[in-house]
């Protein structure tokens, strides 16, 4: 029985469809329905939920899967609290302006650093 995954998929959909409100609402103000009406704001947020929406599916993949393999509940709470925050931080990183591209390093490492942490023990549990 999955007693993490659940948590982080639920909190990932809010996270998403916050962002996905945002972008409605900008939209609205830049009455762009399609695109982006060359508003630097409406950009910012596409691309904030757009990139939410590429990395999230698979971290929650890796953190279901290396929940369902065995890893200890409080790992699983770990990475799920890391992923959480790396997403989170990005998308309001790349939100501000002036854009601290510094902390947005910082996020998408943490990003791919978690990814990497979960496929390679999953692969190690798979082989070993």
């Amino acid at each position: 029985m999955l007693a993490a995954a659940p948590i982080y998929i639920a909190l990932a959909s809010l996270i998403y469809i916050t962002l996905a409100l945002r972008v409605i609402r900008q939209r609205y103000a830049a009455k762009a329905a399609l695109g982006d009406a060359g508003d630097k704001e409406l950009q910012k947020r596409i691309r904030a939920h757009g990139n939410f929406a590429e990395y999230a599916p698979l971290l929650m993949i890796l953190l279901t899967v290396t929940e369902l393999q065995g890893a200890p509940v409080w790992v699983c709470h770990l990475l799920g609290l890391a992923i959480v925050a790396s997403r989170l931080g990005h998308a309001y990183f790349i939100s501000q302006t002036p854009e601290p591209l510094s902390m947005r390093r910082l996020t998408m490492g943490t990003t791919f650093g978690l990814i990497a942490l979960m496929a390679t023990g999953l692969l190690a549990h798979a082989v070993f």
